[in-house]
């Protein structure tokens, strides 16, 4: 994890009015972009899924309940 970057502390002057006492955004400086270091991994994707996935009356009602009119107009109404 990154060090935290400390804030410069401001301080106002004694001329400085009340009102301008509530102007806390500091003008942002540019930041300068440093190149990502990128390991190189190799991923491996494997698919340990059944070939048929069972599925409760119950979830198919939470999908009919919500995505029912998405449904309706891909696969028309049945």
């Amino acid at each position: 994890m990154a060090p935290a970057q400390r804030s410069k502390q401001r301080c106002a002057s004694a001329d400085t009015r009340l009102d301008d006492l509530y102007d806390y955004a500091a003008a942002s400086l540019p930041r300068t972009r440093r190149r990502t270091k990128r390991a190189s991994v190799t991923w491996t994707v494997t698919d340990d899924w059944p070939k048929d996935v069972p599925v409760t009356e119950a979830e198919i009602d939470v999908l009919e309940a919500w995505f029912g009119d998405l449904f309706d107009e891909f696969f028309g109404k049945s």
